[in-house]
């Protein structure tokens, strides 16, 4: 019951943000009693804290299931078209309630699973350095840095609605054109023929549902 609590709590969390996401409204899809709940949670910051835990690590289970032999500069491609993908069909208000109402779960949650991403983001940047995909003068932690502040303006903000792009055209058009920018030229044809084949055969998904 502890499992379907958690993943009952995450899928209405992304869906209306976590200030909508009530007990009660939790309690009513499972169609259980708000005591079975506090049973395993001792309040909703804890219940929190555990979605938040239980998302990230689905998010990491999602990049370990990437193909193994590609090529470094389209896995670091895919890796962030697979994250706006996957962020494209999340409430933003997800992000403005975790950030306003409790920015310390926020910065303990982060603290804990951050340095994971980063630990593999880097080493497929090095990876992409080393096959000469990507430019052997970038700093990889500066331009990683770039690229999560890309990517969360782009799928976290307003600021590109008025655009009405896919998910799939808006991490080119931002994040992917920064990607292409670290790109030697043989790796820039690599992505650019990675581009191509995703826009003909659209990256799966994690649902929510």
């Amino acid at each position: 019951m502890k499992d379907e609590i958690l993943q009952a709590s995450l899928n209405l969390c992304l869906r209306y943000g976590i200030r909508q996401m009530s007990i009660q409204k939790l309690v009513e899809s499972l169609n259980i009693s708000t005591k079975t709940v506090y049973k395993y949670f001792k309040n909703k910051e804890e219940l929190l804290e555990a979605v938040l835990y239980r998302y990230h690590g689905e998010q990491y289970q999602l990049l370990e299931n990437l193909p193994a032999g590609e090529n470094a500069a389209c896995l670091f491609f895919t890796i962030w078209q697979l994250a706006t993908e996957q962020q494209y069909q999340i409430n933003k208000v997800f992000y403005e309630d975790l950030h306003d109402y409790y920015p310390e779960l926020e910065q303990n949650v982060n603290a804990v699973i951050g340095p994971k991403f980063e630990q593999y983001f880097l080493s497929v940047m090095h990876q992409a350095i080393d096959e000469g995909a990507f430019r052997d003068d970038i700093l990889p932690q500066v331009a990683l840095q770039s690229v999560l502040v890309l990517h969360q303006t782009a799928v976290r903000s307003e600021a590109f609605n008025r655009f009405g792009l896919s998910a799939q055209a808006l991490m080119i058009h931002t994040t992917g054109q920064y990607i292409r920018s670290l790109c030697t030229p043989s790796g820039l044809r690599a992505v650019d023929e990675h581009i191509q084949a995703s826009l003909a055969t659209p990256v799966a998904v994690m649902t929510t549902e």
